[in-house]
């Protein structure tokens, strides 16, 4: 039975850091894709960032040279570091993996695995 648990999740203030990380149990993050989703109020599910199995990354315009994902093997988990903070990045924050794609809705509970979600508010 595979889950994966988010942390870190919190409010800051404008131009803040947060870090997110994402541990798994039943699951090898490097052996597919994992990622960060975010659905902010009243908007659409957005693919934060990902690492494909070839260890490529992407990110989102809007969170370009301000987030970071991560993944240490060893350890088995994800990161998303976050700094700059904007009022426009809060949201429920989702990691994934094993099907990692631009989703018009999140979660997609049956299309991967997924997080609980973890709240990101910042403040104004």
């Amino acid at each position: 039975d595979v889950q994966l648990l988010e942390s870190g999740g919190g409010t800051v203030p404008i131009g803040g850091s947060l870090t997110l990380s994402c541990t798994s149990s039943g699951w090898i993050f490097a052996s597919s894709d994992m990622g960060w989703y975010r659905r902010g109020p009243g908007k659409a599910c957005e693919l934060v960032a990902r690492i494909n199995e070839e260890l490529s990354i992407y990110y989102l315009d809007s969170v370009q040279g301000r987030f970071t994902i991560s993944h240490d093997s060893a350890k088995n988990t994800m990161n998303l570091s976050m700094s700059d903070l904007k009022i426009e990045d809060t949201a429920v924050y989702y990691c994934a993996a094993d099907w990692v794609v631009n989703w018009s809705d999140c979660p997609r509970p049956g299309y991967g695995y997924w997080g609980q979600g973890t709240q990101v508010t910042v403040s104004s």
